[in-house]
């Protein structure tokens, strides 16, 4: 068993799962009139869960402790997936049927490092712990931008996505983006809610960020496993990218973000000029304020030499 999570996370996470159901998605009836609050009543949840309202109600008021048959029922009625379930057990302090690994130091490992070097057109970021960026190879700096040059306590997956306003630019679905960031910060805070830097970092977002404060309420998570994103990017324009994260094999929660292409599309033709052209060891220029969206042209007005 673990120690649950701040106070009031359980009961928060409940309000806002069920602020998100309607009666009809439960195959409950609905009812006639307008409801007084969004989503499901409490004592619907506990008609659902089969448990009675007073306990359900005691339970969001953070007055009782759930006990692992009841997250289980709860997580049947607020149609939980696999990722809210194992959040819910998480800020509850229970633990499901899957084992759980403890949390190795933050040390990159060798066959890692020389995965970076050998995918040399394919951007590649080394996640740690509370997403921090712990390596990267010359494509993803190409992509993104000189890792190298920010402050290590900087160095944040999720950090540089709200506040390095060219990182924010190049994402053009960045709500979408930033937002399944935030869902999966809040499955490392469900595993480790007491570390200090965690909360420094949720500490400093929240009070600089509104749309991360107000996503961080909602309690949405997500593993992100994959997906798609989208940037525009100041040397080639506008590429696609299928993004696959993949946890390292030796326990210590740290993930491999790998960002193909397509063989044979503008995208991999894009991929293939950045990692060849790109400065050693820099990210290209910013892009030039004002100007189209597939202008290449750097600071100097001078474009970059076309790909072969």
């Amino acid at each position: 068993m673990t120690p649950p999570s701040e106070p009031g996370a359980l009961g928060a996470f409940l309000k806002a799962r069920r602020a998100r159901l309607t009666p009809r998605a439960v195959g409950l009836p609905e009812t006639d009139g307008p409801r007084k609050v969004a989503g499901l009543r409490r004592e619907e949840v506990a008609h659902l869960a089969a448990i009675s309202v007073d306990y359900y109600t005691r339970l969001e008021q953070g007055r009782v402790q759930a006990s692992a048959a009841v997250l289980a029922t709860l997580a049947r009625a607020l149609r939980l997936d696999d990722d809210q379930q194992t959040y819910l057990y998480e800020i509850a302090g229970k633990t499901d049927a899957r084992p759980r690994r403890r949390r190795a130091a933050q040390r990159v490992r060798p066959a890692a490092r020389r995965l970076l070097d050998q995918l040399t057109e394919t951007p590649v970021l080394v996640l740690g712990t509370r997403m921090d960026i712990l390596a990267w190879n010359h494509a993803a700096t190409a992509l993104y931008t000189d890792f190298a040059g920010v402050p290590a306590a900087r160095r944040n997956y999720v950090h540089l996505l709200f506040t390095d306003r060219a990182l924010r630019a190049l994402h053009v679905e960045w709500e979408h983006d930033a937002r399944d960031a935030v869902a999966a910060l809040r499955m490392e805070a469900a595993k480790d809610p007491d570390d200090p830097a965690l909360t420094r970092l949720v500490g400093e977002l929240s009070v600089q960020d509104a749309d991360f404060r107000t996503w961080w309420a909602e309690h949405r998570v997500n593993s992100a496993g994959h997906g798609t994103k989208r940037y525009r990017h100041s040397a080639v324009g506008d590429l696609t990218l299928d993004c696959d994260i993949w946890d390292s094999p030796d326990g210590s929660g740290q993930r491999l973000m790998v960002l193909t292409a397509e063989p044979g599309s503008t995208s991999h033709d894009a991929l293939r000029f950045l990692s060849s052209w790109a400065p050693a060891g820099r990210p290209w220029p910013a892009p030039v304020r004002g100007g189209s969206a597939g202008d290449t042209r750097d600071a100097a007005g001078s474009a970059p030499p076309a790909s072969a």
